[in-house]
């Protein structure tokens, strides 16, 4: 389990270019041939988790947990599974916060607009590593995004960021009474995509109007 032991706003955060940069040289601790792992050490907060290939399958969730490489959660077990499953040669796991939390509710109360920002910079590098068609973005955030106040806003920047890379929207699994998409862990591993609308989940869903 991964507490917060600080607020990120107390953290020195490198920008998302150097921890890029850093995480694309040789690791001792994994194989960085098959992992992207951003930044490259586990800390309070993780950018980017998983494969490499051509055609990723970029998953979405709240924020992350304890995952590294060669060690991941049965989450991102059940992700990669998916993703192969649909025909993807690789997963992306990201998330609409990046602070490090396995318990949503320990997630800090206010959005660090730095880490924010660097967040999205992830978001479309991840994007930019797509080079079989469009990319794809499954949502998979679940009714976690009613945790705090902050998250729906987050998700509207990476919807802005998403229409200039062309991305394609996704859900798997039936969607909550209040519009939210399915989280990946209880999915069976030939859960077909379908597609989804996120800007009108934006707009219709009660948990994210503002």
């Amino acid at each position: 389990m991964h507490i917060p032991s600080c607020e990120t706003t107390a953290l020195e955060l490198p920008d998302f270019d150097s921890a890029l940069s850093a995480a694309l040289e040789p690791n001792p601790n994994y194989d960085t041939a098959r992992w992207l792992y951003v930044p490259n050490d586990y800390t309070e907060y993780r950018y980017i988790l998983g494969t490499r290939g051509e055609h990723p399958l970029i998953c979405v969730g709240i924020n992350p947990s304890t995952a590294a490489p060669d060690a991941l959660d049965n989450t991102l077990k059940s992700v990669e599974r998916v993703a192969l499953y649909n025909g993807y040669d690789s997963f992306l796991m990201f998330n609409v916060y990046a602070q490090r939390a396995t318990r949503p509710d320990d997630m800090e109360r206010s959005c660090n607009a730095a880490l924010h920002r660097e967040n999205m910079k992830a978001f479309d590098y991840a994007l930019s590593l797509c080079k079989n068609g469009a990319p794809a973005v499954w949502a998979a955030w679940g009714a976690i995004i009613e945790k705090r106040d902050y998250l729906a806003d987050c998700v509207r920047d990476m919807v802005n960021v998403g229409v200039r890379r062309g991305a394609a929207w996704y859900c798997a699994g039936q969607r909550s009474k209040q519009g939210h998409p399915h989280h990946p862990l209880y999915l069976k591993k030939d859960s077909p995509l379908e597609p989804f609308d996120v800007s009108a989940y934006l707009t219709e869903s009660s948990a994210t109007r503002r």
